[in-house]
């Protein structure tokens, strides 16, 4: 279960709902994303399992440039400009998304390992300035 251990109970039944609607994949800045890039002629792979052996997936992947993009969740990834911590199991959620954080800094390194260009949005950031960045490296060399 990794550092965070489990799951500590929701302090109120309106967090428990709150945290049911969380998407994990397809977010709303994922989507723009992605309907960008296709608008503009861009094929890429979603949730895209470049890691064997490993339960990591990339959120917008083009397998044949070996670049992966990573739509990253201000509140789960700690985003410094929008970071906020629960006050409520404080010190379990601090961890778990310090661990998060390590999982993503390891799958980066695995990828370049393998030969593949990272790429992390936040989820914050203008979908348009996110695809444009991602374009210049699919074009890039």
């Amino acid at each position: 279960m990794g550092a965070a251990g489990r799951n500590p109970a929701a302090s109120s039944p309106s967090v428990t709902a709150r945290m049911r609607s969380q998407r994990e994949r397809d977010t709303t800045t994922e989507l723009r994303i992605r309907r960008l890039l296709w608008r503009n002629g861009h094929r890429y792979r979603k949730h895209y399992r470049a890691l064997p052996g490993l339960r990591r997936e990339v959120d917008i992947a083009f397998p044949g440039k070996k670049v992966a993009v990573f739509v990253d969740g201000c509140f789960w990834h700690g985003c410094t400009e929008h970071k906020s911590t629960p006050k409520a199991n404080r010190k379990w959620w601090l961890d778990k998304i310090e661990e998060n954080r390590r999982r993503d800094r390891d799958t980066d390194e695995r990828l370049k390992k393998l030969g593949w260009t990272v790429l992390r949005v936040w989820e914050h950031e203008d979908p348009h300035s996110a695809v444009d960045r991602i374009v210049r490296l699919l074009t890039q060399g």
